[in-house]
């Protein structure tokens, strides 16, 4: 767990067993407003969200909308990038506050963290609009539609 690749998993092994969402603010100097969210539970390989239970999801979605609304009020994102281009092997969502004019696309429509489906390898960004969730599936990279 000493490699870069490894961090996010050093970083949960911190937490007691029993916590099961991790936050951590992110360390890139280049993002001082954005927080880490990561389950406490390892998976195989590269820890894709498919390899959690429902459960788990939507424990980890709920926690990082959650964290948004504390941060940004109703203006909060939460992205995951895809699979080509995850520099960490622990899974974990980006959560800022969301850059304006970034909507964009027919977002499927949700109504609750249950419903966000699997990002089967692309990324992902979620946002509020009129009491539902906006769920945006883009090519690899999701977080630069929030605040840095």
């Amino acid at each position: 767990m000493k490699e870069r690749p490894c961090s996010l998993c050093a970083e949960v092994e911190k937490e007691p067993p029993d916590v099961r969402i991790v936050f951590r603010k992110d360390i890139n100097l280049h993002k001082p407003n954005r927080v880490i969210v990561m389950p406490r539970a390892h998976t195989p390989g590269m820890h894709e969200l498919s390899e959690y239970t429902l459960g788990e999801r939507t424990g980890l979605w709920t926690a990082a909308i959650n964290k948004g609304k504390e941060m940004w009020g109703d203006r909060w994102g939460v992205a995951y990038n895809g699979d080509g281009v995850r520099t960490q092997c622990h899974a974990h969502l980006h959560v800022s506050r969301l850059l304006d004019g970034v909507e964009w696309g027919e977002p499927l429509i949700v109504d609750s963290p249950a419903e966000i489906p699997l990002p089967e390898g692309h990324a992902m960004w979620i946002h509020p609009v009129g009491g539902k969730l906006h769920v945006h599936r883009d090519d690899q990279i999701a977080e630069t539609v929030l605040l840095r």
